[in-house]
């Protein structure tokens, strides 16, 4: 095990009349070795560039093919041709203490061609060695200390305890920051932390607010069944999930209360589990890069270093007196570099597969579902609009406070809910052109005094006549006004898909439920309130708490009880139907 601190680079600075000894020689040769492993080490990391494979040839020997390979330290480690290996040759060998070994490959150094040294000094050799060949090394160690060395990780993965008890402990994985509308890959890792032979199972529900499993639903049913580990050993269920273009940047996902069971039986947790999760627009790529990117020098080398390379898990079969080799594994040991001369051949080779769109809950589902989402009303409606001017006489004299009105407008747009906005109408003079030109002010006049001439300050109010398709406008003055007349500017909107004479085929029998109407919650807890749609579509839902110090809700359905007891209500509804709606009631109790 070896360290890998960083230092200042320093390399031969010459001048005229200096004296060069073997000490500087060796400096030059240092500087461009050190260069060269710590690019190697930060642009490839470490594995296998090429070859290497391992083979069994008999039930006592191995087969090594040559190949290239790169360390931790940046240390280039060339097998130049394929060697044949009895495996109680192999050093460490003798020291293994289970059946279960890992072949490692190691950068050796070895002094080579001895020459006469001509200008002996003290009690130094006659002979010194004229070179440093570069080599490598095979041997042997058990596979769990082979696995057992520090790694330095990014934030780039959020990890959280589900479970754990005094044999097994279970880990929810997934990756920190999400990327909208893409899938993520959610893990469930249960680990043997004993070496008690006990058999473990473990069931629960996971609410994903944010997410969308393989059908459609915002619960991941987590399922792991007659497991037997030994003690350090591991085993992941993978469960893929769909981001959805929600408006939030930060979502949770959510352990139900009473969805537990260990060994079959249901497990009261001791404490709530909540793993907080962001969400970003960025792409993977580019999401990946940055969580890489910003890993200091520090962190890339902090702690011990792993100076071998894994080529192969050997299982031995132990019989009288000796070991038999009973099965090689390579696949899930190797780390393979991606050389950038290979990049022509890996890309043609990608042709012959599909993209990565895959969805699964569960280990071997590729099926991508057909994911809900909910109906585009605006964008199917036909927007209408219509305009047109209006005068409001106001006789002379008008004092502040009192209230002039419009007659009876048509708008044209037709009987049902449409919006009308008016805006005051007056000539402004044009210094630049010599000239007076029409303006109109929405809203607030009184933000525009000072440019030409005043405006009068008022307040405007508009009754829009639903059943008659007409409105009529309304002003007030804020101060005592000489005017005579007000001219106004109307515009008028609607959505023909709220026209009240045409509605939707089978609105009325469409409804929304919460999927538990009523919790008991502590106070700060957090609960996910999911929902069920019947004789409609999925769609985006809005939520809401009623009473102001109720608690909060996150767009996504997240509540967190607030600091006192009570029964507050939520009110969730249809975000293209609003008066699609429903309630739910949180009862919190001090615990």
């Amino acid at each position: 095990m070896n360290s890998n601190p960083l230092f200042p680079f320093e390399r031969n600075r010459y001048y005229a009349g200096k004296m060069l000894t073997s000490a500087d020689f060796a400096a030059e040769q240092e500087y461009v070795n050190d260069k060269r492993r710590f690019l190697n080490n930060l642009m490839f990391g470490s594995g296998i560039v090429c070859g290497c494979n391992v083979y069994s040839l008999d039930d006592l020997s191995i087969f090594v093919e040559s190949g290239l390979a790169i360390d931790r330290l940046g240390r280039e480690i060339v097998v130049d041709t394929s060697v044949v290996k009895k495996l109680s040759a192999i050093p460490g060998f003798e020291t293994v203490e289970s059946n279960q070994v890992t072949l490692c490959l190691k950068y050796k150094e070895e002094q080579v061609h001895p020459v006469y040294s001509v200008k002996r000094q003290g009690t130094s050799s006659e002979y010194e060695y004229n070179r440093i060949q570069e080599g490598y090394e095979l041997f042997l160690m058990d596979t769990a200390d082979a696995k057992n060395f520090f790694e330095m990780e990014s934030e780039f993965l959020a990890r959280d305890v589900l479970y754990q008890d005094k044999d097994y402990e279970v880990q929810l994985i997934m990756p920190a920051t999400v990327c909208r509308n893409r899938y993520a890959k959610v893990q469930l890792k249960v680990t043997k932390v004993s070496a008690a032979d006990v058999p473990f199972s473990f069931e629960g529900k996971l609410q994903t607010p944010s997410f969308l499993t393989a059908e459609g639903d915002h619960d991941l049913d987590l399922n792991l069944q007659n497991m037997r580990l030994l003690y350090g050993e591991s085993i992941s269920q993978e469960y893929w999930v769909f981001v959805q273009d929600s408006m939030t940047s930060e979502t949770s996902l959510i352990l139900k209360k009473n969805s537990v069971k260990i060994r079959g039986e249901e497990k009261e947790m001791d404490s709530d589990f909540s793993m907080k999760i962001l969400i970003s627009d960025v792409t993977p790529r580019a999401l990946v890069n940055r969580e890489l990117g910003k890993v200091s020098l520090e962190l890339q080398n902090m702690g011990n270093v792993q100076d071998f390379i894994c080529l192969a898990d050997i299982s031995l079969l132990q019989t009288e007196g000796a070991y038999i080799i009973e099965h090689i594994e390579e696949k899930s040991v190797k780390k393979y570099i991606e050389a950038p001369a290979q990049n022509t051949a890996r890309s043609e080779y990608l042709d012959f597969f599909r993209g990565s769109e895959r969805l699964g809950a569960g280990l071997g589902k590729e099926t991508k579902p057909e994911l809900p989402v909910g109906k585009d009303f605006f964008s199917e409606s036909k927007l209408q609009l219509a305009t047109g001017t209006l005068e409001i006489p106001v006789g002379g004299q008008a004092k502040a406070g009192e209230v002039f009105y419009s007659g009876e407008v048509m708008h044209g747009l037709g009987a049902g809910a449409v919006y009308v906005e008016i805006g005051q109408e007056f000539m402004d003079e044009d210094r630049v052109k010599g000239a007076s030109t029409k303006s109109t002010v929405f809203g607030n006049s009184t933000l525009f005094d000072g440019a030409g001439r005043q405006i009068p300050k008022t307040e405007t109010a508009v009754k829009v006549l639903n059943d008659k398709g007409s409105f009529i406008a309304a002003v007030s003055f804020a101060e005592d006004t000489d005017c005579l007349m007000l001219s106004y500017r109307w515009v008028a909107v609607k959505f023909a898909s709220n026209d009240v004479e045409e509605p939707e085929e089978g609105l009325e029998k469409q409804w929304i439920e919460a999927e538990t109407p009523t919790v008991v919650l502590g106070t700060r807890e957090s609960y996910y309130f999911g929902v069920k749609f019947h004789e409609m579509e999925k769609c985006s839902i809005g939520y809401e708490v009623s009473e102001e110090g109720g608690g909060q809700i996150t767009v996504d359905g997240v509540y967190t009880a607030p600091n006192k007891e009570g029964v507050f209500e939520i009110k969730i509804y249809c975000m293209d139907r609003p008066f699609i709606c429903t309630y739910a009631y949180a009862i919190v109790k001090k615990k």
